[in-house]
């Protein structure tokens, strides 16, 4: 009896032992572990270097390493889904972008973002570059237009689906060019035809064009945003070259599983805050052509993201695109 008595006794401390270590973890300061975050794109690419930028700081912010994980491929199709998937501990996050969205509305991401993901900080905007190459005998877009007009053009992308895919597509229907769509895996690849001369044109972010630019393998015509951008201040819009109304731009944010608690979302999100306010994080976007978000809240985030659904829904809608 004594010997039952002894181990009835061991096996309740044990239990309140694991009981005390549980709710000391749940009740432990958050975070206590690395955060592992998913990027949706290859290492070098635009989503890769404005969240590397970002999560170096963050990890100085919470204490704790901000580990990037790189999972491309599916227009980021294969991080999303591993996101959501994901245990919701505060511990995976992912970046997001405006290119997920169009790649949901096309199917060619499986992922229903608003229902199984969490919006946590929009981080980051950035314009696009209307580029061309440079044998081709225009310095403008009306030019270009009127060049497309009279003969046929090939236009490269990143991708089927892809913002640039849309944003060129969305460019063809208010000017009435006559463009060839040329789809790549990847903006680098992209440029490498254009500088050769293979495509005529593309619309591709800042970060790959403006140094080619510079050095004069491809020719800038214009900023795809409502305003010119400080890394190429003398570059007009393409509203102002002659395209009223016409706007692109892309952006970041971090979102987490669903069900991940609130209490940890608001404390990504006042990091994120914290770190977007940087002097230093802010020139580093800068320098790459693009801006750091005020702070933000969550719900905020998730208007960011149902606005574009709603806006690349309505397009899709009334375009006839050959999304091949």
């Amino acid at each position: 009896m004594k010997r039952v008595a002894h181990r009835f006794v061991l096996s309740v401390v044990f239990a309140l032992a694991a009981a005390l270590q549980c709710a000391a973890a749940a009740t432990a300061p958050y975070p206590v572990k690395p955060i592992r975050v998913l990027i949706p794109s290859p290492p070098g690419s635009g989503s890769d270097v404005m969240t590397r930028a970002v999560t170096q700081k963050l990890a100085e912010r919470l204490g704790q390493p901000v580990v990037a994980d790189n999972r491309a491929g599916a227009a980021g199709g294969i991080a999303l889904e591993t996101l959501s998937h994901a245990t919701p501990d505060g511990y995976t996050i992912g970046t997001l972008s405006a290119q997920n969205v169009t790649g949901m509305l096309l199917k060619t991401v499986p992922v229903d973002i608003p229902n199984v993901l969490s919006p946590v900080a929009l981080m980051i905007s950035q314009p696009y570059l209307l580029v061309v190459t440079p044998s081709l005998p225009a310095s403008s877009v009306k030019e270009l237009v009127a060049l497309a007009k009279q003969k046929p053009l090939v236009y490269a992308s990143s991708g089927v689906g892809t913002v640039v895919h849309l944003g060129m597509e969305m460019l063809k229907s208010m000017t009435d060019m006559d463009i060839t769509h040329v789809p790549y895996k990847g903006s680098g690849l992209s440029m490498i035809d254009l500088m050769s001369g293979r495509v005529h044109l593309a619309i591709t972010n800042t970060l790959t064009a403006a140094p080619l630019a510079r050095s004069g393998r491809i020719r800038a015509l214009a900023v795809t945003s409502p305003r010119r951008t400080p890394i190429m201040p003398d570059l007009p819009t393409v509203a102002e070259s002659g395209v009223p109304g016409y706007e692109l731009r892309s952006w970041y944010g971090l979102v987490a599983p669903k069900k991940t608690s609130r209490e940890m979302i608001l404390t990504l999100n006042r990091a994120v805050a914290a770190v977007m306010t940087a002097p230093e994080v802010k020139e580093r976007l800068a320098a790459d052509g693009a801006e750091a978000a005020p702070p933000n809240t969550p719900e905020e985030f998730a208007g960011v993201i149902a606005g574009e659904i709603k806006r690349w829904d309505a397009f899709l809608k009334r375009a006839k695109l050959n999304l091949h």
